[in-house]
């Protein structure tokens, strides 16, 4: 009895940990005109306006989308939350949600077969999604508190997907980037391959996401002139961002990076 009250008591605080973490990005809608955009915040501990900041836009997968302003936490938030990455990296870190029926980016998706297959035109407009996230960036860069030139953005999956389509209208917002299992036009890569570092990382055995879609973009980057670091992690499936968010030299890479 006494052992399985013990296993409840941990089995509790883990759960309490977790939330903790979560409880620490504040809820937020950024309204513009008829459309709203739910979005989670962390600022840096101690934060003050008569400081500048890095600022971290993260933006989530497909299974994330939704209404409650919670789930797209459930993967990578807790990079940020990390006791040593936060102390080491303080930084403003903003996580968007998706509404459940729409993409960041504009893809035509064909889930009639896996791995999924996936066309993203070249000249069409933003989804409204991808517009909210510009407008929001362009306020918060606008504010005297972030720092400029240490500008990032990442992204899983959809969120990989989106973290190439940002780059490609905003070139000239980031510092860097990394963009786990996703995928993108290859030709305009030329707008940002010179700009901005890019941190790519997909799994050889994802089923959902074909690996093939990250080595055009790296080879469609390094045609540009870019010098991209590509990691191919050959036992991973489409969960690849467990081994990214692994990595001990992310985040040191991605706040290394200023602006040219």
């Amino acid at each position: 009895m006494l052992k399985k009250f013990v296993l409840l008591l941990v089995f509790a605080s883990s759960l309490n940990f977790v939330s903790a973490q979560e409880n620490l990005y504040e809820s937020a809608y950024f309204i513009k005109e008829n459309d709203t955009l739910a979005y989670r915040i962390m600022y840096p501990q101690d934060f003050s306006e008569e400081n500048q900041y890095p600022l971290v836009l993260f933006l989530h997968g497909a299974g994330e989308r939704g209404s409650d302003n919670q789930k797209q936490l459930v993967h990578g938030s807790k990079l940020f939350t990390s006791t040593i990455n936060r102390g080491a990296f303080p930084a403003i870190v903003v996580f968007p949600q998706c509404p459940q029926k729409s993409y960041w980016s504009n893809a035509d998706v064909d889930r009639s077969s896996y791995p999924i297959k996936l066309v993203f035109p070249k000249d069409k407009e933003p989804t409204e999604p991808m517009e909210m996230v510009m407008s929001l960036m362009d306020e918060f860069v606008a504010k005297p508190f972030v720092n400029k030139q240490k500008v990032y953005v990442g992204g899983l999956s959809m969120g990989g997907m989106g973290t190439y389509e940002i780059l490609s209208r905003k070139p000239d917002m980031f510092a860097a980037a990394f963009a786990i299992c996703g995928g993108g036009n290859p030709e305009l890569t030329e707008n940002y391959a010179t700009k901005i570092p890019m941190w790519i990382f997909h799994g050889a055995k994802d089923d959902v996401v074909n690996p093939q879609l990250s080595i055009d973009m790296v080879s469609a980057i390094l045609k540009f002139g870019g010098k991209p670091n590509f990691t191919l992690y050959a036992d991973d499936n489409h969960n690849s961002w467990d081994s990214a968010f692994a990595e001990p030299e992310l985040l040191l890479w991605l706040f290394s990076k200023t602006k040219q």
